[in-house]
């Protein structure tokens, strides 16, 4: 049964690296077991048969997946064939929101907006968020905010 997995370490030099499975378990690989070698590169996706060798758990029967399948949103990863649609609409939220994702990177603009006295805003003040929201076949919906991503540019890789 073929797993999916992403290359998380690879020695060139060496002929071989790991793969994280769909489980989060580290499999050995060895490029002679690698269908398209020149595709191996770190981060990148594969599919594979799992074994085992005498080391531990391993794959073999390896394709990487060429990279236009997937594309990056906010550090998710999205296969672009999983998407069945996506809609960009505006949503009014209110205007002193912070953006609560932890990991956000704020921009400078939004960390001197944060530390210069907020005079203009006043409580209960709305203000117009862009947002995409993706539909996957799997049925999920994944939603992004202008806040998090550059939704134009997003939408443009979208419809390659």
């Amino acid at each position: 049964m073929a797993m999916n997995g992403t290359i998380t370490t690879w020695f060139k030099e060496k002929g071989f690296g790991f793969i994280k499975d769909e489980n989060g378990d580290n499999r050995y690989f060895h490029v002679i077991k690698v269908a398209n070698p020149d595709l191996i590169k770190k981060d990148a996706a594969v599919t594979f048969e799992p074994t085992t060798n005498n080391k531990g758990l391993s794959a073999f029967d390896v394709k990487v997946l060429p990279e236009s399948h997937y594309i990056y949103i906010a550090g998710e990863r999205l296969k672009m064939t999983s998407i069945r649609s996506y809609v960009v609409y505006s949503e009014e939220v209110p205007a002193d929101t912070r953006i609560d994702k932890e990991n956000a990177v704020l921009s400078v603009g939004l960390l001197m907006n944060s530390i210069r006295p907020k005079t203009d805003v006043q409580p209960g003040e709305m203000r117009s968020l862009k947002k995409l929201a993706i539909t996957t076949f799997q049925g999920t919906t994944l939603i992004f905010s202008e806040d998090e991503i550059d939704i134009d540019s997003t939408v443009k890789m979208l419809k390659v």
